[in-house]
């Protein structure tokens, strides 16, 4: 009987020399004392007690000093994740033993293993610390699906983010930006192995190209997806983190001169493009806003543009007051527009230095000259007012139409 509760006891034995806190030590002596008590019973009842195992398992636990060690991106996760490992002790040979320590969670693979405790733990914190853990990722584990090159991850991240978050123009010219800047210099390359230097690279090759405002297109595209990549666990560091970010001056338009605007009304006369462009002109549209224009009463009702929200139903509209000067152009109503291209070429044969673009700095410029209420002008423009100032203003239409009044010059 002493032979046989030996051997059931060093199971047990081998348990509590892992157990780390007071709570789980507690336990297992009460496990060694139910033990003997049911080797007793066994013993009288002439029942076959079980071998010793060859190997137990059980849970390891870290300090807080060990664990400060580790790389700040695993840290968060490890300690979400309870702050244990897998260990196993198993029998190596005749007398001895080996621990096998694993964590295999989030991506991560992590073993490390030795005759010695205190050696396997050492062992496997020096795979946690910093520079050392990226070697031990081997991808989304709960999600096998999401890709990690940079071509595929950047089309899933559209597809599945970014679509979602702007607006649908702003979507179309992103993904004319990935196509023509981004998808031919990444390629395929796993994101892990995009290191800041090639980053560093493309935004120079497109500053010196004179190509500055693509360059900070290029620069927020890629923070965008690299910030995506580290949110699915793909990379621990934005590779953008030291990279120079380019700089840009963009002009938002010269407004017309009085006299250019006459040229400009001069030349529209019969033209295909008088009410596209008038309507640029005189109620300060964004181009892309120009084809959801419509009348509504003594307004001209259109999207703005700059708003998005996830739920399409909620659209939210602008109201400029229709003036003197846009009347002539809408007694017909508003037809189906001519192409914008066409209405830009159009701007540019007459005025080489002006754009479509800059209709609506002239829209905004008159009417800071005729003294419109810059609350009003603001909901003209479509402009953000913030959202403590949007949460507590809700202007009556009958102040917009008063204001728009003042519109003459």
């Amino acid at each position: 009987m002493e032979t046989r509760l030996s051997e059931e006891l060093t199971v047990i034995s081998s348990k509590l020399m892992l157990a780390n806190e007071k709570a789980e030590i507690l336990r297992l002596v009460n496990d060694i004392n139910n033990s003997i008590e049911k080797l007793i019973e066994k013993e009288k009842s002439g029942l076959p007690i079980r071998p010793q195992a060859k190997s137990i398992s059980g849970t390891l636990k870290f300090t807080q000093k060990e664990i400060s060690k580790m790389a700040t991106t695993f840290k968060k996760i490890f300690i979400a994740n309870g702050l244990v490992a897998h260990i196993t002790k198993r029998e190596s040979g005749k007398g001895s033993y080996c621990y096998e320590i694993r964590y295999r969670a989030n991506g991560y693979k992590i073993e490390a293993s030795s005759t010695d405790l205190v050696t396997a733990k050492k062992k496997f914190l020096a795979k946690t610390l910093p520079g050392e853990i990226e070697k031990y990722y081997i991808g989304s584990i709960e999600n096998p699906k999401i890709p990690t090159t940079f071509d595929k991850f950047a089309l899933y991240y559209f597809e599945n983010y970014r679509k979602r978050t702007v607006a649908p123009s702003t979507y179309k010219n992103d993904c004319n930006r990935l196509k023509t800047q981004l998808l031919p210099y990444f390629k395929n390359i796993e994101l892990k192995k995009i290191d800041p230097s090639s980053c560093q690279d493309l935004l120079d090759n497109l500053m010196e190209q004179g190509k500055a405002k693509t360059a900070v297109e290029a620069y927020n595209l890629l923070s965008c997806i690299f910030k995506n990549a580290m949110a699915h666990n793909l990379i621990f560091k934005n590779p953008l983190s030291i990279v120079l970010k380019p700089r840009y001056d963009q002009q938002n338009g010269t407004a017309f001169t009085l006299e250019e605007e006459t040229r400009l009304l001069n030349a529209l006369n019969g033209s295909k493009f008088n009410v596209l462009i008038a309507l640029a002109l005189y109620c300060g549209l964004r181009p892309n806003e120009l084809e959801t224009a419509q009348i509504d009463g003594e307004f001209i009702k259109a999207v703005n543009s700059k708003r998005h929200t996830k739920d399409k139903n909620n659209i939210e509209y602008k109201w400029i007051p229709i003036t003197e000067r846009l009347k002539p152009f809408l007694q017909n109503g508003i037809p189906t527009l001519p192409p914008l291209n066409a209405a830009r070429k159009f701007i540019a044969n007459i005025f080489p230095n002006h754009k479509l673009y800059d209709c609506r700095t002239t829209f905004y410029s008159r009417c800071k000259e005729c003294g419109v209420d810059q609350r009003a002008l603001n909901e003209y423009m479509g402009h953000s007012l913030g959202k403590v100032e949007k949460a507590y203003t809700d202007l009556s239409k009958e102040f917009l139409l008063k204001e728009g009044k003042k519109i003459k010059y």
